[in-house]
């Protein structure tokens, strides 16, 4: 599956890029992780700091597949708003997810942290505002519910928006506690770091499952072999045949980034921004003042994908950015298409497989994939510690 097309920026900020071998002869584990991005590079960190004997083997080259395509955006705050996932799921489990996400952004700052190279983790807050005035309602139910429960929030009229931003929107809501990260260099730093701390790492390692020997699962490469007591998934959305049977969908994003800015003065925080519409258009800067662009989803991945198309698409993102910013004298820089995962409830796929014990995903289907990931690893190590884990059963794969 080719996971996305075009010019990605990220790769051009990663100065050196470490190698790592193909798997070439028979290894023993206690946990195995199948897939090199963002969800693998995370649970290998987690488990970095266990006595469990750790490997993680990749298909192509580490960070090659989506995390390479990702904007980078992480937020606590779901595709879905709070009020409305409380009247599916419950208010409580709502919240309580809600708050798992906030932890999650929490865990990846104290993560990114000490990484080197840094990986340019800036906290940020969220605009998220009314595409038009039929949307400032659901923005007012979203502020109550938020405010309720703790969240730090405040409401934003027309005159406020015009004042902090210098564009005109109906409402909005700023949401604190988000962040914003440079998705490839996490990637990278994560799982050097897990392999200092003797997690195994396979590039260029196509893994095939052979079933159970004993109380261990088989998998073969076409030069090695890994045995491993439990084993991970964290094949994004290579995995999508196994995520549609649990009602999940593959669809296709366009995203930009723009050449660098002087001045962005008038972007009161760098705030992350997005809207109510959907599929929402979205925008955030980078460390070194560029602003990336995204949305214009398409929700089937179906007719062309020529560069045509994908310059078309960046045209009328850059033309979103200037309806908000005029000023700014920018051009795109890069420019690309990307497939990506989303469940019908807004919900990633973490947990253990129903008919194979020890079997594990994590599937950080939707908008927020890296909070999701997180959540995700820091779970699936408690679950195979053997311990509960809070909020599991939000996530599982049979909800």
């Amino acid at each position: 599956m080719k996971l996305h097309n075009g010019e990605l920026f990220w790769p051009e900020t990663v100065e050196k890029q470490i190698d790592y071998p193909p798997l070439n002869t028979e290894v023993t584990c206690d946990v195995l992780i199948i897939g090199g991005g963002m969800a693998g590079a995370l649970c290998a960190e987690e488990l970095s700091h266990t006595p469990f004997k750790t490997v993680l083997a990749e298909k192509g080259r580490i960070g090659s597949g989506s995390s390479s395509a990702n904007t980078g955006l992480l937020q606590y705050s779901n595709d879905k708003m709070l009020h409305e996932m409380a009247e599916e799921i419950g208010e409580d489990q709502a919240v309580h997810f809600y708050k798992l996400c906030l932890e999650a952004v929490d865990e990846l700052q104290q993560v990114s942290g000490p990484l080197t190279p840094p990986v340019d983790f800036i906290r940020r807050p969220s605009l998220y505002y009314a595409s038009d005035e039929s949307d400032v309602s659901k923005l007012q139910k979203e502020y109550e519910m938020l405010n309720k429960h703790g969240f730090e929030v405040e409401f934003y009229d027309k005159e406020l928006i015009k004042e902090r931003f210098g564009f005109e929107k109906p409402a909005a809501l700023m949401t604190h506690g988000d962040a914003e990260v440079n998705p490839l260099k996490l990637v990278k730093a994560l799982i050097n770091t897990a392999n200092g701390r003797d997690v195994d790492v396979f590039e260029n390692t196509h893994l095939t499952e052979e079933g159970k020997e004993g109380e261990y699962w088989c998998f073969a490469s076409p030069d090695g072999r890994i045995k491993a007591m439990h084993v991970i998934y964290s094949t994004g959305y290579e995995t999508i045949s196994f995520a549609k049977s649990l009602g999940a969908e593959l669809n296709r994003t366009f995203a930009i980034a723009t050449t660098p800015v002087e001045s962005l003065e008038r972007w009161s925080y760098q705030a992350l921004i997005w809207e109510t519409k959907r599929p929402y258009f979205y925008m955030r800067t980078t460390a070194d003042n560029r602003i990336i662009a995204g949305g214009l989803d398409q929700e089937e991945l179906t007719g062309t994908l020529d560069e045509d198309v994908i310059q078309d698409r960046a045209a009328k993102l850059l033309k979103r950015i200037k309806e908000h910013f005029p000023d700014l004298d920018i051009d795109v820089s890069h420019a690309w298409a990307a497939s990506f995962g989303e469940s019908k409830d807004g919900l990633p796929y973490i947990g253990e497989h129903s008919e194979k014990d020890n079997i594990y995903f994590c599937l950080g289907y939707g908008g927020n994939g890296t909070v999701y990931s997180k959540l995700g690893a820091k779970m699936l190590c408690e679950l195979i510690h053997g311990k509960p884990s809070e909020g599991a059963d939000i996530v599982k794969l049979d909800r």
